[in-house]
């Protein structure tokens, strides 16, 4: 999820109840900021600045993100596939900026 957290999120319990202890509230919260810490570099490579950017590890976030994407949907598991819209749009962002900007 960089540990990349593009699946970050807990996984609901076999009876489909979501356990909503500290840890849980925690890894939600590290989502989010970790979305947060990523918006200055996607609109600094935007902004024509890529150094030290690397195509390749963008790309590769891209592409985890997508597959958590699928998988959380495919288990209906929003504590993953949620985060993964927010971590798609950021990386393709980044990955966009790149190669038009780069």
């Amino acid at each position: 999820m960089h540990a990349h957290p593009d699946g970050a999120g807990a996984p609901s319990n076999a009876a489909g109840n979501e356990q909503r202890g500290p840890f849980v509230r925690l890894i939600n919260a590290f989502s989010i900021v970790t979305m947060a810490m990523t918006v200055p570099q996607a609109v600094a490579v935007w902004r024509g600045d890529a150094t030290g950017v690397s195509l390749l590890s963008w790309a590769t976030y891209l592409v985890s993100a997508c597959l958590w994407l699928v998988h959380g949907v495919r288990v209906r598991d929003k504590a993953i596939y949620v985060p993964c819209i927010g971590w798609i749009a950021l990386d393709a962002a980044i990955v966009f900026g790149l190669v038009l900007h780069g």
